[in-house]
This record gives C-alpha cells, sequence and structure tokens, in this order.
C-alpha cells in the first residue's frame, strides 16, 4: 500500500459587508483571480497560516474568524482550508505573487474566478458553513 500525500493549504475570505465585496488577489503566474492563500507550513498553527499567507499576499493583517469550508482539489492532491476574516490593520500592496490586489463586488466573483475559486468566497458568506466540496483545480466535482 502506498503512502498518501497530500499538501495542505490554508486562504482568508475577507468579506467587507458595507460594500458586499471581497479582498481578491490577480495572482501573477497566471493571472487568475483568487482568494490569498497558500500552503501551510510544517512549523505553523493553522491560524498562523492563514496570517501569515494573507499579510504576504495582500499586505494586510487579518484575524481568522470562523472555518468555511474543507475543499480538496483531486487533480493535484491539495486540501484548501478557508477561513472567514476580519481586517486588522494594513495597506494593500501588490507583489511577487500578486500583480494585482483588490477589493472586488460579490457580484463580480462568479464570472471573474473559476468555480472552484468563487465558491469558497460564496460559501464564506453563506449561512450553511462550513462546507466540503472537491474540485479539479477548476469546476467543482
Amino acid at each position: 500500500m502506498s503512502t498518501p500525500t497530500h499538501s495542505v493549504s490554508v486562504a482568508g475570505a475577507i468579506y467587507d459587508e458595507s460594500a458586499d465585496s471581497f479582498l481578491v488577489i490577480q495572482r501573477r503566474d497566471n493571472g487568475e483571480w483568487q482568494l490569498p492563500g497558500g500552503v501551510l507550513e510544517l512549523d505553523e498553527t493553522i491560524e498562523e497560516g492563514v496570517i501569515r499567507e494573507v499579510l504576504e499576499e495582500t499586505g494586510v493583517v487579518v484575524k481568522p474568524v470562523k472555518l468555511t469550508g474543507v475543499y480538496k482539489n483531486m487533480i493535484r492532491k491539495i486540501v484548501s482550508l478557508v477561513f472567514l476574516c476580519e481586517v486588522v490593520s494594513g495597506d494593500l500592496q501588490i507583489n511577487d505573487e500578486a500583480q494585482k490586489v483588490e477589493w472586488m463586488a460579490a457580484v463580480r466573483v462568479p464570472e471573474m474566478m473559476s468555480e472552484a475559486f468563487a465558491v469558497r468566497l460564496l460559501d464564506a458568506i453563506s449561512d450553511n458553513t462550513p462546507v466540503i466540496r472537491t474540485n479539479d483545480g477548476t469546476n467543482l466535482i
């Protein structure tokens, strides 16, 4: 029997209720719009990982509020944990990973992001969280 290998990622769904918008990044490597996040490091807690990834990719310090979903990319073998987060401080900034960082109106999310990523943001503001979903990297399966 082979040893299973998975990668664990964490992401922050940062929602501004007053503007009905999400903080998103446009990735520099592929131009796709996504929520900020990345691979959890072995020596950090899940919450520390969310805070670090959001800060690295957006310039904003957040506080994770609640787990809103668990998502598995069946192709890349990545399990992603998404947390609804509140902004604590900071200013938006681009970096090596994000060519754009902006607040995107929630109504634009489904048209600007692949289904596999858009659903993570929309799930975060749903009353039915946390959810568990699988995807192929682009679409839900």
